[in-house]
């Protein structure tokens, strides 16, 4: 039986997904809420928000992701970081699943990946849970009713978290699995109920087919000056250095939060929504976002509330660190309608430094750039991956290696042609710790960081007096209004400055170590900025 508006040239029958009960199409967001209370999926909370526990998985399950190794991608797939599954297990893989799924009731929404016509890719997302359906409704953008009428999926996603994958079959690690066939235009996503893997998995697909057309697929939020497209600036960083907080600016226009392209045209979202953490949210300091957690359709996921009242605990981590709310970018009211921008002016990547070495905010050269690009240096924060209990020193290449299918060199050689031809000015910007590393030091003062944001993005920043780190030899602004110049020179932040010292030697060499699997790809200027 089908339900709500499709092309009816294209159904799921007409794709080779038959013998399923109810499936419901495209619907919105009250009639989806409706089927996941009634399903039993979760509960309404205060002001009309969804309530729901991911159960056993509360965060990405990286090591369950898998790329089909076919002919047509062989030879553009990073396999070091990629792990491959065998054409003949994934339809074994995926024949099982449709096997599974028959008499069962499912949702499908069809969605764009991507703000820029010309560049955006017509997903279909098929959910077992309704309220999956929910999730990437808001964080995909949403065809008007004439464009669902005559939409053609190009990539599907197929969610059913109640089917348990088998590694001998299938040729996966685990009963979990996330498996993307490029060839089969197909995604097959088992035993999870955790919505972050529907909105990856784009990702996914669009750092794959992006690049080939000279787009570069960037893991960054997005903003520009109000009134001005053409004044915009990108924060890369993985998820828990800041992007969704501090491009949530009320001083500028929001893009986007988390996934973007640069195209000739510009910037853009592939997002139509947010996908925000809420550990230690505080309405004094992210008014906007807050705001979302008592607003009608916001997905409340994994944080604990009270059963009577229903008010949310924002500290509570008892279910995972990696609580989070999900809706439509236009609840921020100063959220950009189009979803645009022009190139960036300024290009800032974030870091969780979990050693307490580096500066708040320090300048780059365009090699400098490329090899802080290429380093992906950070802390994986708690909650984030499973297993993750507190800050863990990483290096992820180009602040997203596990949505970067292809090799790095590809995403940083892209950049680096952007920023040549725009003159992008870049930023390195520390939102981990000072005054001591984890466990001694403190979290970086979110004023502060902000504050080095704005004077970076309106320019005064740049027109001021810097230092020569003697570590890593990138630019360090000496002054900065209304930030203390003593948080400017982390060394002077440490009760022991020889201690300090030692630490900056340590993470000067594990940058080293790590950055000698890109010298063979590379050219000499950014050799020359390595450490």
């Amino acid at each position: 039986m089908t339900h709500g508006r499709v092309n009816p040239a294209h159904t799921l029958d007409q794709q080779g997904i038959s013998g399923l009960g109810s499936v419901y199409y495209n619907l919105l967001e009250p009639a989806l809420m409706q089927a996941a209370v009634e399903r039993g999926e979760g509960r309404i909370g205060k002001g009309g928000t969804f309530l729901v526990s991911t159960g056993q998985f509360t965060g990405r399950s990286p090591n369950d992701k898998f790329v089909v190794r076919t002919p047509e991608v062989e030879d553009h797939i990073w396999w070091d970081n990629n792990a491959p599954m065998a054409p003949d297990a994934f339809d074994r893989l995926y024949a099982d699943m449709l096997e599974h799924m028959k008499g069962g009731d499912y949702y499908v929404q069809d969605l764009f990946g991507g703000a820029d016509e010309e560049h955006r890719l017509d997903v279909r997302v098929v959910s077992e849970l309704a309220w999956h359906n929910l999730f990437i409704r808001h964080l995909l953008r949403r065809p008007d009713a004439e464009e669902l009428s005559s939409f053609v999926p190009e990539f599907t996603i197929i969610n059913c978290p109640s089917f348990k994958a088998d590694p001998a079959r299938h040729g996966c690690a685990s009963e979990t699995v996330i498996a993307l066939n490029f060839e089969k235009k197909l995604i097959l996503i088992g035993n999870t109920e955790y919505a972050g893997e529907n909105k990856k998995s784009v990702f996914t697909l669009l750092n794959y087919i992006l690049p080939g057309k000279g787009v570069m697929a960037m893991h960054c939020s997005a903003n520009h000056a109000i009134g001005d497209p053409d004044d915009s600036a990108v924060f890369f960083g993985l998820s828990g250095t800041g992007k969704t907080t501090l491009s949530a600016d009320p001083s500028r226009t929001l893009i986007g939060d988390d996934e973007h392209g640069w195209s000739d045209n510009g910037i853009f979202n592939f997002e139509g929504g947010c996908y925000a953490k809420t550990i230690n949210l505080r309405e004094e300091a992210e008014p906007e976002i807050y705001a979302t957690t008592q607003k009608f359709s916001t997905v409340i996921e994994n944080m604990v509330y009270d059963e009577d009242t229903l008010e949310l605990d924002f500290d509570d981590d008892s279910l995972t660190a990696n609580m989070r709310c999900a809706y439509p970018i236009e609840m921020i009211s100063n959220a950009s309608s189009t979803g645009k921008g022009g190139a960036p002016k300024n290009i800032v990547m974030l870091t969780c430094d979990a050693f307490g070495v580096l500066p708040p905010i320090a300048r780059l050269t365009p090699a400098q750039a490329m090899y802080h690009f290429l380093s992906g240096f950070t802390a994986k924060v708690a909650g984030t991956e499973r297993g993750v209990t507190e800050p863990t020193p990483t290096f992820s290449t180009c602040f997203g290696a596990p949505f970067m299918p292809r090799r790095p060199e590809v995403y940083g050689d892209l950049l680096r042609q952007k920023i040549a031809e725009h003159g992008a000015t870049c930023w390195l910007v520390n939102t981990g710790w000072t005054g001591g590393a984890f466990g001694t030091g403190s979290r970086m003062p979110i004023h502060a960081t902000r504050s080095l944001l704005t004077a970076a993005l309106d320019g005064s920043l740049n027109e001021g007096e810097f230092r020569k780190d003697p570590n890593f030899g990138f630019d360090v602004p000496i002054h900065c209004r209304d930030v203390a110049d003593l948080l400017l020179d982390p060394r002077r932040t440490w009760d022991n400055p020889e201690s300090y010292d030692r630490q900056a030697q340590r993470l000067v060499d594990m940058f080293a170590d790590n950055f000698a699997q890109y010298v063979d790809h590379i050219d000499d200027d950014v050799k020359a900025a390595a450490i």
